[in-house]
């Protein structure tokens, strides 16, 4: 087991201008550890002026030194800064796990892996081409050229923090552009942490800067400010579309990634000692605290009675604990907010008789008294119109829903607002072919759940977001295209410059 570390509150540093900064205020708010219930760091309280100056320093960068690097050297820095990361791995994977209550062998997996991204991006960094077009005009030389955005707001939340920071940063600064990040306030020790590194690796001062604090004080600003090109973003969809309707003031580039209620679709064909550890870590691994989780379970009514009974009783045998004990399988919910919202949706869905067949309220165990826990819960017999078959929970609550056929599983499958995932388990290789042209989701596994990859796009359909992060394409999200035009002979005529 990991050792957890003593209580500390030390006061942490912003990062502005490849300095050290405290808030202009002075003002330090509390991060919670959501297994203790203790605060045990203190975070800068960033207000208006540091976000000006944070911007200001990007900007700087942006048009200084970074701006005329070449892009070779660029990705050589992206790669020096992905060894550092890999190094200080372990120390980030315990720093993400006390910071927002995620297993520590989860948080290991991804702090292990974000190097890639940035070995992958920086790999791109220096294949950035144009084109000539052979354009219809005598004499006249036409090529193009993809260049940088400029400074790119980036706003991340608590429950993945440096991986999804990860997923913006490193195609940004592939592309040539500079960085103002702001994590969640409930998670903002890792970012910061994570933030010392870049000196490191011979990043130009203010190419990333990080500021902390609260979105009702700083995000506003940081969205509007008209030196910001492009805002990036991940959380919930009410959030999303505030985001989205303010940088939409200023006309600038959005990246959206925000919520979803992905089905997870077990046929009678399926295997079912596959299927059943597939559902139950879909929603339960990650304490449902992602926005791919598998919330829904639609299940083949000629085995629905038979998967209900194994996916309970598996899911009955899940480990309940410290979050950096590697034997835990299911952590606390990271604040104490969330966690009132999902005891709240339990709630409702008894309300509106949904049978409840495991869990659904805080666990019992004083050794984890004073975490911040929800037991794993599961309604079954759920209907498609019930508000937890409709709306993103967002914690432990996995709804059954049972359906006749492929036809009928798609209809269901469809039938939310969001598009960000769905699962399928099958042994038939036409239907595993077949109906994830037909599921409107940006991802789709069959017979696996929750893989991503630097190489692979992710993103949502529908109010599920805006654009793609991951694989080659999410560099062009932070680019922009110019076409250039040459009169190699002279020999335009004046009238015929035109549109």
């Amino acid at each position: 087991m990991t050792t957890r570390p003593p209580l500390a509150t030390e006061k942490l540093s912003m990062l502005i201008g490849g300095r050290s900064a405290a808030a202009q205020s002075g003002d330090f708010f509390e991060s919670f550890d959501p297994f203790t219930g203790k605060a045990w760091a203190l975070v800068p309280r960033a207000g208006v002026a540091d976000v000006d100056a944070a911007v200001q320093a990007a900007v700087e960068a942006f048009r200084g030194e970074w701006r005329t690097m070449t892009p070779s050297a660029r990705g050589q820095i992206m790669t020096r800064f992905a060894d550092l990361v890999a190094e200080e791995a372990e120390n980030l994977a315990v720093l993400e796990t006390r910071d927002n209550g995620k297993l520590i062998n989860e948080m290991r997996i991804q702090c292990k892996y974000i190097p890639q991204w940035f070995r992958f991006f920086g790999g791109l960094a220096d294949k950035i081409e144009g084109r000539v077009i052979p354009i219809d005009k005598p004499g006249v030389f036409n090529y193009t050229r993809r260049e940088p955005l400029g400074v790119v707001a980036a706003i991340t939340p608590w429950n993945s923090p440096l991986m999804l920071a990860t997923w913006k940063l490193a195609p940004a600064l592939a592309a040539g552009n500079t960085i103002v990040w702001k994590p969640s306030e409930f998670s903002s020790v890792s970012a910061l942490f994570f933030g010392r590194l870049f000196e490191k690796a011979g990043f130009p001062k203010g190419v990333v800067n990080i500021v902390t604090g609260f979105g009702h004080e700083i995000g506003d600003r940081l969205v509007t400010h008209p030196d910001v090109a492009k805002v990036a973003f991940t959380g919930g969809d009410a959030t999303g579309r505030r985001v989205y309707q303010a940088a939409a003031g200023g006309l600038k580039k959005v990246t959206l990634e925000l919520g979803g209620k992905s089905a997870n679709i077990v046929f009678a064909d399926a295997k079912m000692d596959a299927a059943i550890p597939g559902l139950v870590s879909g929603i339960f691994a990650a304490t449902g605290q992602t926005c791919i989780a598998g919330s829904r379970a639609l299940v083949q009514r000629s085995v629905y009675d038979q998967v209900t009974e194994k996916l309970v009783a598996f899911a009955k045998t899940a480990r309940i604990g410290d979050p950096l004990d590697p034997e835990t399988q299911v952590g606390p919910i990271t604040t104490l907010p969330q966690r009132a919202k999902v005891l709240d949706y339990i709630s409702i869905a008894n309300g509106e008789g949904a049978a409840q067949l495991l869990g659904g309220k805080i666990p019992e165990d004083k050794s984890i008294a004073d975490g911040w826990f929800v037991e794993p819960t599961i309604f079954g017999n759920v209907k498609q119109s019930m508000r937890i078959a409709q709306e993103e929970v967002f914690g432990p609550v996995l709804s059954i829903i049972p359906f006749e056929d492929e036809e009928e599983a798609v209809a269901i499958a469809n039938d939310t607002i969001y598009g960000l995932a769905a699962g399928m388990w099958t042994q038939d290789l036409g239907r595993a072919i077949r109906l994830p042209e037909r599921l409107e989701a940006g991802s789709v596994w069959v017979n696996m759940y929750r893989a991503t990859s630097y190489l692979s796009p992710f993103g949502g359909y529908k109010q599920s977001g805006i654009g793609r992060e991951n694989g080659q394409t999410a560099i062009y999200e932070y680019l922009q295209e110019k076409s250039i035009w040459i009169d190699a002979g002279n020999s335009i005529p004046a009238p015929f410059v035109q549109r």
